[in-house]
């Protein structure tokens, strides 16, 4: 009896019942709810990684290109390697490394 009565005491309390149902309709029910903020979180983390990423691809190319404009050395290398290019005294032979599903 003694529980029954503390119950409906807390029920009747219309103060923790406001809060009660506020928090539940901001946890749940709120366009802005519990699970959409994790979901952003979550965007957000990826979002801030694939930054970085690419911050850095930029760097990369960056210094790729500064040193294609100052080095002749480079310059060849990289027309050998991308573009197949080749001396007028020389021949080039591609060799393609086997796949694992030929045998």
């Amino acid at each position: 009896m003694k529980i029954v009565r503390g119950f409906i005491s807390i029920v009747k309390n219309k103060y923790l019942l406001a809060i009660t149902l506020f928090a539940i309709l901001m946890l749940f029910f709120d366009h802005n709810d519990i699970f959409t903020q994790l979901e952003r979180k979550k965007q957000l983390k990826a979002l801030q990684t694939s930054k970085q990423f690419y911050l850095d691809e930029i760097e990369k190319t960056k210094k790729q290109l500064a040193d294609l404009q100052n080095n002749p050395a480079a310059l060849e290398k990289y027309a050998r390697e991308n573009f197949y290019m080749k001396r007028d005294n020389e021949d080039v032979y591609l060799v393609e490394a086997p796949s694992e599903g030929k045998k």
